[in-house]
This record gives structure tokens, C-alpha cells and sequence, in this order.
């Protein structure tokens, strides 16, 4: 794919779509089965937080290197990010259920807790994808 077709924010906005078309998918067909109504977000989240980590690390120059690794690790780091949004926003959601919050509000902050397990695992990971180089 050619990144130039769009901006940066038009690629996050076309795979945050889809991202939420598949989470829509799985609410449909098999988490009434599995999980209640208060957490299918969690589908949601697990969903879009990979989008929301790899678009900057296709789009950007200075990331690109990390295409250099193997298949098997990127597909390790793919695992870590969707394990750890899932269990982030599992933790969250079982935590703050029984408050009394609207469910907006539970979303949101499962949102929060969600993408930062997994970004904090993408980068215990591969923390040489954020360095920032400067001449000494």
C-alpha cells in the first residue's frame, strides 16, 4: 500500500473503521454467548488498539526499521498487543462495574486502561521503536 495516498490521521480513520466493523462481527456472533452486555467493549477495545499502535509505526520514517524484524516476532508483538488490551480493559471493566457509572464512562475508562497495557507492552518489547536519538 502506498502511505502517501493518505495522511497519517486518514489511515487511523480507515483502520479504526474496519477495526470497529470486526469488533461489531464478534459482539454479534459470539460474545452473548461468553461475555454480558457491560463487556463487550472489550472486543472493542482489543480490536482497536492494535490499529492505533501500528499505523504510527507503518506511517512513520523513523519507526520503519521495526519491519526489519522477523515475521514470528512481529506476529509476537502483534499477540502481546491484543492480549494486553483485552486483559487491560478486562481489569478495568470488572473493576469499575458495580460503581454505578454510566457506561459511556466505563468505556472510556476501560478504553484508557486497555491501550495503555498494550502500548506499555509494545514497547517493553520493542523500546528501541521510541528511542530518541541525539547527536552528543
Amino acid at each position: 500500500m502506498e502511505k502517501e495516498r493518505l495522511p497519517r490521521w486518514g489511515w487511523l480513520l480507515l483502520g479504526l473503521f474496519l477495526a470497529s466493523l470486526v469488533s461489531s462481527v464478534l459482539n454479534l456472533l459470539l460474545v452473548p454467548a461468553v461475555f454480558s452486555e457491560t463487556y463487550q467493549s472489550i472486543t472493542v477495545i482489543t480490536t482497536m488498539a492494535p490499529v492505533l499502535i501500528y499505523v504510527g509505526v507503518w506511517y512513520d520514517e523513523e519507526r520503519r526499521h521495526y519491519w526489519q524484524h522477523s515475521r514470528t516476532r512481529i506476529v509476537g508483538d502483534v499477540l502481546f498487543v491484543v492480549t494486553g488490551a483485552a486483559l487491560g480493559s478486562a481489569i478495568v471493566l470488572v473493576g469499575i462495574a458495580g460503581l454505578g457509572l454510566p457506561s459511556f464512562v466505563q468505556d472510556v475508562i476501560a478504553m484508557g486502561g486497555g491501550f495503555l497495557l498494550a502500548w506499555g507492552l509494545f514497547w517493553w518489547r520493542n523500546p528501541e521503536v521510541y528511542s530518541i536519538e541525539t547527536d552528543g
